[in-house]
């Protein structure tokens, strides 16, 4: 059946590439009864989904890729962070994904977006506790613009959710949730949400280039400091997880052993390093303090356990 795909572009590649569009992400446990149905239908034969091979499904993403190259797009694959399965999604190779957002969501949801953004990778991606995720509460905050003495990047610019209007509480929720339908953020059980396989593939350049803002010639010490960082193994970006498949767990750059208490993800902001060593308010702070709810980040909190420690 692949030999069959690549001699020539034909319907069943079109049906393919259209499924594909439709759904914007695929695996390939997904697109196995989808090409049986194409194959049952092109070759007048039944096809099950197990007779459906690695190759035959390559065999038309290669296709499809030679199809679409022309129209600045592109399927991109990246390993799910959690699941570890494998996720293809079509992304576009050149333009500003922001930009594109804009075609089908108004300059205050971008805005908002952008606040969320930065919430993620500046708010609640500090060296102590790297979450570059958001819960519920935390987005619905974001709903107001942020004033011209509101929060600030590191290099002290105003955040890239400045400009535009404000959404209300239930607009936010909103676009919350359509961004988790339209496949950008995903959330999780415990009720964070945190960029989907699609938005890191598609969003990584701009991510790089936005929240990385250290010179090359910069030393060992500022390169580490970066807010954005990238697998040693496969170059894609982190947001949770550290690196599995060693059998020691050891970085494999600095060489610094896993403590195995600091998270990188939701576990950072569920971690109980966010309790503070000493805690003279009784367990009912405690409990508040690990609840996902209550993890309104980091300066605040922290200068209040230094004056409570003097």
């Amino acid at each position: 059946m692949a030999d069959n795909a690549d001699s020539q572009y034909n319907n069943s590649n079109r049906a393919f590439l259209q499924a594909f569009i439709a759904r914007s992400t695929l695996t390939f446990d997904e697109a196995k009864p989808l090409l049986a149905a194409i194959f049952t239908a092109h070759e007048k034969r039944e096809t099950f989904p197990e007779d459906v091979t690695q190759a035959d499904f390559n065999s038309y993403i290669s296709a499809a890729n030679n199809a679409i190259s022309p129209f600045d797009l592109e399927i991109r694959s990246t390993y799910h962070q959690t699941t570890r399965s494998r996720i293809y999604a079509l992304v576009n190779s050149t333009s500003d994904p922001i930009t594109q957002l804009a075609t089908i969501h108004t300059p205050d949801e971008i805005s908002f977006l952008k606040r969320v953004l930065d919430a993620m990778f500046e708010t609640y991606n500090t060296p102590r506790h790297e979450v570059m995720a958001i819960t519920s509460m935390q987005a619905i905050k974001l709903h107001k613009t942020l004033t011209e003495d509101g929060p600030q990047t590191q290099n002290g610019s105003a955040t890239q959710g400045s400009a535009g209007q404000s959404l209300t509480m239930g607009q936010a929720e909103k676009m919350m949730k359509t961004l988790v339908e339209e496949g950008w953020l995903e959330k999780s059980i415990k009720g964070f949400y945190s960029l989907s396989p699609r938005a890191l593939m598609e969003l990584r350049g701009w991510l790089w280039e936005t929240y990385n803002d250290l010179d090359e010639d910069e030393g060992d010490e500022e390169r580490a400091s970066k807010k954005i960082k990238q697998c040693f193994a496969c170059k894609e970006i982190i947001t949770t997880n550290f690196f599995r498949t060693q059998s020691s767990k050891k970085c494999p750059l600095c060489r610094t052993d896993w403590t195995g208490s600091d998270f990188v993800g939701e576990r950072a902001a569920m971690s109980t390093q966010h309790k503070p060593a000493k805690r003279r308010s009784g367990s009912g702070a405690v409990a508040r303090r690990a609840s996902p709810v209550a993890l309104e980040e980091d300066e605040e909190v922290d200068e209040a356990e230094e004056q409570e420690d003097d």
